[in-house]
């Protein structure tokens, strides 16, 4: 039984191509019926905000960002419909009353609040079912800034409007995520936010240098405040030895995950660890590349030390107490 705070699958099959669709392909890393086959408790699905080398890259024709946003909605909201065995959740009492009928819950995200520019769209994307908002993704928006390498860029927070913005999410009750944001924007976020906060797909910087991953003072600090951190399988954030992105020969290893996991226990708590595949976001060569595989990572934690009741904090339990203090 898992909770997986982060997939990008919904932007491979917008438009519902033949074997491509939502519900059932063999292309990508997940479909609704295999999270179904594997008793995943609840999938957060992301609406990743294209560029527009993007649309062409995937062969999709280019609309505008609202147009976009309720499209890749009404695909999973259509899809999850159709499988008896799921439901779309938009609260911590739906996704009682789904488990409680033996039903997997689907949660709707936002990866990158470009969109949100005002209080009404903030408002609209929630009456749309949006529960979770990646404030950046890798450019500057009207939210606040993304990670970087260049340290001046890093230490950029959110602007005006996305101070009021956080407030305004937490009242609503859309989670607060944290990946992809620059560090001055995470410690505005901790500055601001009245809930706690996720990553919802990140890994430990001092494991894996890269701006991508966080500090142990940032996974202290979402510990501290009950936040969570979602493992991240992109073999960029968890081995900086993988050759650059873009690279067929990059390696998601079971072994990595280990040693960030053990890290963020360390430095955040058992209390701290979630799962945030990044599945059909990430390439390379995975060693766990669907939802089918995660029991090779339950059995690599049972040899690494974890016990069984921290494996299952770490699988859904964690999860299930972020939601029922946020959501």
């Amino acid at each position: 039984m898992y909770i997986d705070f982060h997939c990008d699958t919904l932007m491979l099959t917008w438009e519902n191509i033949p074997g491509e669709n939502v519900i059932e392909n063999t292309k990508y890393h997940l479909d609704l019926k295999s999270l179904v086959e594997t008793k995943v408790k609840a999938q957060f699905f992301a609406i990743y905000m294209l560029q527009p080398s993007d649309f062409t890259e995937l062969q999709r024709p280019v609309v505008d960002d609202r147009e976009y946003i309720y499209s890749l909605a009404k695909d999973l909201q259509d899809g999850v419909s159709q499988v008896h065995e799921m439901e779309m959740a938009y609260s911590w009492e739906d996704y009682k009353k789904n488990l409680s009928l033996g039903k997997t819950s689907c949660f709707l995200t936002i990866e990158d609040g470009r969109y949100l520019t005002n209080p009404e769209k903030i408002r609209e994307v929630y009456e749309l079912g949006v529960r979770l908002v990646s404030i950046t993704w890798n450019f500057p928006n009207a939210l606040g800034y993304p990670n970087s390498t260049d340290p001046k860029k890093m230490e950029k927070g959110l602007t005006s409007w996305g101070r009021d913005a956080i407030s305004l999410m937490n009242d609503l009750g859309i989670l607060i995520d944290v990946s992809h944001l620059s560090d001055g924007g995470f410690w505005d976020i901790i500055k601001y936010s009245k809930k706690p906060i996720l990553a919802s797909h990140s890994n430990a910087r001092a494991i894996t240098n890269h701006p991508r991953n966080l500090t142990d003072d940032m996974i202290k600090t979402i510990g501290n405040k009950g936040g969570i951190i979602g493992l991240n399988f992109s073999p960029t954030f968890l081995n900086e030895k993988n050759p650059s992105p873009g690279e067929k020969n990059r390696v998601s290893r079971i072994e990595d995950m280990i040693l960030h996991l053990h890290h963020i226990k360390n430095k955040g708590g058992i209390e701290t660890l979630a799962l945030g595949t990044d599945f059909d976001g990430v390439s390379g060569y995975l060693e766990i590349d669907c939802p089918q595989k995660y029991e090779s990572l339950c059995e690599a934690m049972k040899k690494g030390g974890f016990t069984e009741r921290e494996i299952d904090m770490f699988l859904y339990k964690n999860g299930e107490r972020f939601l029922r203090d946020t959501l």
